[in-house]
Order: structure tokens, then C-alpha cells, then sequence
């Protein structure tokens, strides 16, 4: 979902870029390619619904070829969900490159409260949110892609605790852990969800979910 309509911020592609992030012109214009084809498609997943948009028709509103689409997003479910990437870069490196004495399920309790904190569009919680959900929702595709992005952050969870630890990453404590970690995070924006779709107010959402973080991990320093 990349920068364009007022999404509350929700969009990007990615990681923000500036002009001074040391990469080249053409870097640049990839990213901001990028960017736009995804924020055209969310306006028009939210305008319409995901099922009711073509990708010929998101091309069309981004000024590329359809070929260009595919380019940046092989299926039609990762224009609409574009910040997967990110979610496994953010989780990557807060575990790898966490200060000394501080274990992976702290580095990504710091995580998840330093994204609320920031208001950072990966928390889950904003006006651009709820409609963003509702589309998600409404979609089996959608669904289906969410399920396996869940998988795949499992495994990308159980690689990370593996490193962390002793055991190797078939063994049984770091797939238990990476699975534990994933119902957590799981239950906490299945409720932030649910409450945005209701139409509670943001600010109160962000609050409770602020305290649904700090509960779940604590429960999981517990268990893992």
C-alpha cells in the first residue's frame, strides 16, 4: 500500500524512502514505482473490493504496463498485501541485532510496542486501518494469502530462535516457540481488528493494544 491517498499512512511499499538514502537514481525509481502501483491498487481494493479490481485496471491508474505489475507483485493478493516484506525484515533484525542480555522474545516485545508507539502502519491500528480490514475480510483470496504469510513467519520465527539457541531449526523447542509467538500476536490484532471494525475509536484501540502486547508477552516469557 504505498504513499498517495489520505491512507493514514498505512501505505508504502516498504520502508519510507528520502532522496539522501544513499541509493541510486534508479534504485529510487524502482521503489517509487513501486510505491504508487501499490497505492493505487489499495485505493481502488477499498474503493471496490479486491475481487471487483483488475490488475489491467491497477495499471491503468499507475500508468505502467500490466507487465510492470507483475514485475513488482507476482500475484494480484501482494499489491493488496505489500508490507509482508517488511513485517520479516523488522522481525529479522530486531532479533539479530537485539543489545546483549536481551533475549528474541524481548526484542520483539520492544518491537511491537516501539511500532505502536510510532504509530508505524504495522501495528495494526488507524483510521486507514479499519478500512483496510474490511477488505481483507471480505476476501477469501486475501484470506487465504494472510494464512500462508502466517506460515511463512512461523518459519521465519522458528529459523530466528534456532539461531538464538542451541537447537537446530528442526528441532522441537524453536518450532514451539515460533508457533507460541504467532498465537500471540495472532489473538492480540484478531481483537484489534474486531474493534476496529466496530468502530471504536483508535486512540482507545491503540491503549488496549498496548496492554494485550505487554499480556501476551508476558505470558509467552512464561512458556518459551
Amino acid at each position: 500500500m504505498a504513499d498517495g491517498a489520505d491512507n493514514g499512512g498505512r501505505s508504502g511499499g516498504g520502508r519510507a524512502v528520502a532522496d539522501g538514502d544513499g541509493l541510486s537514481l534508479r534504485e529510487l525509481k524502482k521503489i517509487r514505482t513501486r510505491e504508487r502501483i501499490s497505492g493505487e491498487a489499495t485505493r481502488l481494493f477499498v474503493e471496490r473490493g479486491f475481487d471487483q479490481v483488475t490488475v489491467a485496471e491497477i495499471a491503468r491508474a499507475a500508468e505502467v504496463s500490466t507487465m510492470t505489475v507483475f514485475n513488482y507483485f507476482p500475484r494480484k493478493e501482494d499489491l493488496f498485501l505489500d508490507r509482508v516484506p517488511e513485517i520479516f525484515e523488522l522481525v529479522t533484525r530486531a532479533v539479530r541485532e537485539r543489545d546483549a542480555g536481551v533475549g528474541p522474545l524481548e526484542a520483539l516485545h520492544r518491537l511491537a510496542l516501539g511500532l505502536l508507539e510510532q504509530g508505524h502502519p504495522l501495528a495494526g491500528v488507524g483510521f486507514w486501518d479499519r478500512h483496510w480490514w474490511q477488505v481483507l475480510v471480505e476476501s477469501p483470496a486475501l484470506l487465504a494469502r494472510g494464512r500462508e504469510a502466517m506460515e511463512e513467519f512461523e518459519a521465519t520465527l522458528t529459523g530466528l530462535f534456532a539461531e538464538a539457541g542451541e537447537a537446530g531449526p528442526d528441532e522441537y523447542r524453536p518450532r514451539l516457540a515460533a508457533a507460541l509467538t504467532v498465537a500471540a500476536y495472532r489473538s492480540v490484532y484478531a481483537t484489534v481488528i474486531r474493534r476496529q471494525l466496530a468502530g471504536v475509536p483508535v486512540e482507545e484501540i491503540a491503549a488496549e493494544e498496548g496492554e494485550l502486547l505487554r499480556h501476551a508477552f508476558e505470558v509467552l516469557s512464561r512458556v518459551v
